[in-house]
């Protein structure tokens, strides 16, 4: 067991100048910072976070390189989960898989005071010999403190953050939904030679190995034009659209017509084809399962109302329901495009789905408050007004000079561009104040 983190946190000065370090650390160097604070009390070779509370960014990893490169954000989950009893009365250690191989860990979890995230700290360290407990003792602190540090500037962030904060999560919801539509119709196209009665064995392992080679390039392809497109060229987005179904057809008796759009040249934004062929995806995939149908006519085209119109229909059944669609929340994919759909079954006859979404998408714009131009004072300061109180007992509930209130209160007047405190306390008032006593963090 290693003693020589004593040397270095065997006083409490030396600990909380370490937590002041981390305290003080711009928002990007956080995990660096950290990394050097704790490497002398638990020597490791990478340091790894998944941070529910952070919604911009919440994987990161630090350290050797070739070993923090490896590491994803599903890696830290499921050993989270895996450690999820252990880690509920301290941090854990011993061996797990993580990146590719098996390998001595220190886990430990936190959980944020104001927001309910939790978040999880990975060391991955180059032995496994026994970690003090005193020592891990310290690091569970210390990580709390950081996670608490970090959510106080998730919930005091102003709406200008915040909104940028939630922009960041959509996008990031948005790709993790496209390729989970990319990966369930691929897991679909390798099951059906697996099923197929038509094939044998071999033949059917043959296929299958053929389609999930195939599924993996595109997926790969698919990463890099949607990190280099925001926009596609019409017949470009729907001959992508052809390649991704084929292979669920590939071992059926189900004919594909394909219309594409009359315009070819003509830009669809991403967002707007990454969701048709989206939708598309699901309709053929249900209409397979419940449909039964022995052809499907696909066509994409542009309304005069600048729109893209995708349809589907099939020969089968005429059972698919009206709400087929939210099915992988593609419904609600379209409906946050300003998109809608539309279902229409005739039994004996077949079903048709049709989507339209807009082509002319507005960029997202953001709210801002008209008190964020305030700083954490003057807040107080205008929460006090707000209430009505003069300066005389403003000064006295906050702990300084009259003069110093009059100060405030002439700052507040004019960063609001407002002329009297009675508007002043107009617009506190619609904004929420007066509110409860809050504890103001620096980030």
């Amino acid at each position: 067991m290693d003693e020589n983190w004593q040397q270095h946190w065997g006083r409490p000065e030396d600990a909380l100048a370490r937590a002041l370090e981390v305290l003080r650390a711009p928002r990007p160097d956080c995990l660096r910072t950290l990394s050097e604070m704790i490497s002398t009390l638990v020597p490791y070779e990478v340091i790894a976070q998944l941070n529910g509370i952070c919604t911009v960014s919440p994987t990161h990893a630090h350290g050797r390189p070739e070993l923090a490169e490896q590491i994803t954000g599903l890696d830290l989950s499921r050993l989270a989960e895996r450690t999820a009893g252990a880690t509920a009365t301290g941090p854990w250690q011993g061996e797990a898989e993580l990146a590719g191989g098996l390998r001595p860990v220190v886990v430990t979890v936190a959980t944020g005071p104001g927001s309910g995230g939790s978040a999880v700290l990975v060391l991955v360290r180059a032995n496994a010999d026994p970690v003090d407990p005193r020592a891990l003792t310290l690091l569970q602190r210390f990580w709390e403190l950081a996670v608490a540090h970090s959510d106080h500037r998730v919930t005091d962030a102003s709406p200008t953050s915040a909104a940028v904060s939630r922009a960041a999560a959509n996008a990031r919801a948005r790709a993790i939904a496209e390729f989970t539509g990319t990966h369930s119709a691929a897991l679909t196209a390798v099951l059906a030679p697996l099923r197929s009665a038509d094939l044998d064995d071999a033949s059917a392992r043959r296929a299958a190995t053929e389609l999930a080679v195939t599924a993996l390039l595109d997926l790969r392809h698919a990463a890099d034009l949607d990190r280099a497109l925001s926009e596609e060229p019409a017949d470009a987005a729907f001959a992508r659209l052809g390649r991704e179904l084929r292979p669920l057809l590939r071992h059926t008796r189900v004919r594909l017509d394909l219309a594409p759009p009359a315009d070819a040249s003509r830009p669809v934004p991403a967002d707007t084809a990454h969701t048709a062929r989206d939708a598309v995806r699901v309709a053929v995939m249900l209409m397979l399962e419940q449909e039964k149908p022995t052809r499907l006519h696909l066509s994409w085209q542009f309304t005069a109302d600048s729109q893209l119109r995708a349809v589907v229909r099939d020969d089968g059944l005429g059972l698919l329901a009206a709400d087929a669609l939210t099915v992988h929340r593609t419904a609600e994919r379209i409906a946050a495009l300003g998109g809608r759909y539309d279902v229409e079954s005739v039994p004996g006859w077949g079903t048709t789905v049709t989507v339209d979404l807009p082509l002319g998408l507005r960029s997202p714009t953001v709210t801002t408050d008209p008190l964020d131009g305030l700083q954490p004072r003057e807040l107080e300061v205008l929460d006090q007004l707000a209430q009505g109180r003069r300066n005389r007992d403003i000064a006295a509930a906050l702990h300084i000079s009259e003069s110093t209130v009059k100060f405030h209160v002439a700052n507040i007047l004019a960063k609001l561009g407002v002329s009297s405190r009675g508007e002043a306390a107009a617009l506190a008032h619609r904004a929420g104040m007066p509110g409860p006593t809050r504890l103001h963090v620096a980030s």
